[in-house]
C-alpha cells in the first residue's frame, strides 16, 4: 500500500475543504450542480472523444496502482533470476520448463519457456523486448488518460466561469438570481483547477513513474534471461544485473 498517495489525497481534501471553512464560505459553497456538470462531466466527455474505449478502460483499471504498485522487491527479482541460472547450470535449460509452468507472472513465464525451448539469446531478447515495449506503450496510454483529464479540466472550468458570468449579465435586473450565476462562475473555476492539479495530473504523473519503474524491472529480467541463454555463470550474471540497482537508486 502506497501511504504517500493516501496522505496526498487527504491533504488535498484538507486544503480545499479546510480552506473554504477557514475563509468563511463553508462546505456548502463548494457544491454547485451546474458547475459539476459543465466541468467534470464535460472533461470526461472530452477525453472519451479523444481516446479509444480500451485505452480509457485500461486507464481506470491501472488507477489502483497509485495505492498498490505492481512493482516487486528488486532484490527478490534478482535472486529469482540467479536461481534460474543455477538450475540451468545443474539441469540444463530444460530444467526451467517446470519452473515456467509454475510461474504466475506471464512475462516471466514467457521468457522461461523461450529458454526451455532452446531459443537463441538474440531471439529471446527480440521477442521479450517487443513484449516489453507493447506493454509499456499501452500502460503509458492508460496513464495519459489522467494527463488529458488534467489538461481539459481547467479549460472547462473557464467555460463554466464564462457561462456563469453570462447568466449574471442576463439577469442584472433580477438581483436575487445574480448569486447563482456568480457562484457557478467561481465554483466552476475551482472544480477545473483543483481537479486538474490535485487529482488528475498527479495521478497521471505517478502512474507514468510506476510504469517506467516496472519496465526497468522487466529489462533486468530480459537481461538475465539472455545471460542464462548465453551460458554465463550465476556470479557474473548477478554482477551484471546489480547495475540496474545503481540506475534505479535501490
Amino acid at each position: 500500500m502506497d501511504i504517500l498517495s493516501i496522505i496526498g489525497i487527504v491533504l488535498g481534501l484538507v486544503a480545499i475543504l479546510g480552506g473554504s471553512v477557514l475563509k468563511g464560505s463553508g462546505l456548502a459553497a463548494l457544491w454547485n450542480g451546474a458547475a459539476f456538470i459543465i466541468v467534470i462531466v464535460g472533461t470526461f466527455a472530452a477525453v472519451m472523444l479523444q481516446v479509444r474505449l480500451r485505452v480509457f478502460v485500461h486507464g481506470f483499471r491501472i488507477l489502483r496502482w497509485i495505492f498498490v504498485s505492481p512493482e516487486r522487491d528488486s532484490e527478490k527479482v534478482l535472486q529469482q533470476v540467479i536461481s534460474w541460472s543455477q538450475v540451468a547450470r545443474r539441469e540444463g535449460l530444460l530444467g526451467l520448463e517446470t519452473i515456467a509452468e509454475q510461474e504466475a507472472d506471464e512475462f516471466m513465464r514467457k521468457g522461461l519457456m523461450l529458454l526451455a525451448d532452446g531459443a537463441e539469446p538474440e531471439t529471446i531478447r527480440h521477442i521479450m523486448d517487443v513484449e516489453l515495449s507493447t506493454r509499456e506503450q499501452f500502460d503509458q496510454q492508460g496513464a495519459k488518460v489522467f494527463e488529458s483529464l488534467g489538461i481539459y479540466a481547467p479549460t472547462l472550468g473557464i467555460i463554466g466561469a464564462v457561462l456563469g458570468l453570462m447568466a449574471v449579465m442576463q439577469n442584472l435586473a433580477e438581483p436575487e438570481r445574480l448569486g447563482v450565476g456568480i457562484a457557478t462562475a467561481f465554483v466552476a473555476t475551482i472544480y477545473g483547477i483543483a481537479s486538474a492539479n490535485l487529482i488528475f495530473l498527479p495521478i497521471g504523473n505517478k502512474l507514468k513513474g510506476i510504469i517506467q519503474s516496472a519496465s526497468s524491472e522487466r529489462e533486468l529480467i530480459i537481461d538475465g534471461l539472455v545471460s542464462i541463454a548465453r551460458g554465463d555463470n550465476p556470479r557474473s550474471i548477478e554482477t551484471r544485473l546489480r547495475g540496474y540497482f545503481i540506475e534505479r537508486g535501490t
